[in-house]
């Protein structure tokens, strides 16, 4: 299934505690980043792990998700050692598309991006970021969090 998705930076996130946000806290490793793919591992703080195979950064991005149980997250987590995140990603509903804001922690720590996913790459060009969204870096792979777990931070 295509991703459409727009990703932000954000110097200084809007206010969190304003009960229009809600968090979760996940770590994130690959298992495998080629110049065309990636195949990571994701569990959230709920205890939810998903195995994910991506394409290349940009704008539209075919993305196949598969649900892991914790017995094989356990196995495959070893793996990614030395490329991993680890964000708060906080969310809401922004009228038709959900806001996605990261915030990173650990040797990323300062770093914030949104990304927003569309129907369309009509609407993707369409939307207009809230003001406290900063400069595009859709597609720009040193942001991507492929390249962020390999290198840091930009």
């Amino acid at each position: 299934m295509p991703e459409i998705e727009r990703k932000l930076l954000v110097d200084v996130p809007p206010p969190l505690d304003d009960g229009t946000w809600s968090a979760s806290r996940l770590e994130q490793g690959y298992l495998a980043i080629t110049d065309d793919a990636e195949v990571r591992v994701r569990r959230t703080d709920g205890g939810a792990a998903r195995l994910t195979v991506k394409s290349a950064p940009g704008l539209t991005r075919v993305e196949e998700e598969l649900e892991l149980d914790g017995e094989a997250f356990g196995r495959l987590w070893p793996l990614t050692e030395g490329r991993r995140v680890v964000k708060t990603r906080w969310t809401r509903r922004d009228g038709d598309v959900l806001l996605e804001l990261d915030i990173y922690e650990g040797s990323l720590s300062g770093l914030a991006t949104l990304e927003v996913e569309f129907a369309s790459e009509e609407a993707a060009h369409a939307w207009a970021p809230p003001a406290w969204a900063g400069r595009d870096v859709t597609g720009h792979k040193a942001y991507a969090n492929q390249s962020l777990a390999l290198y840091g931070a930009p």
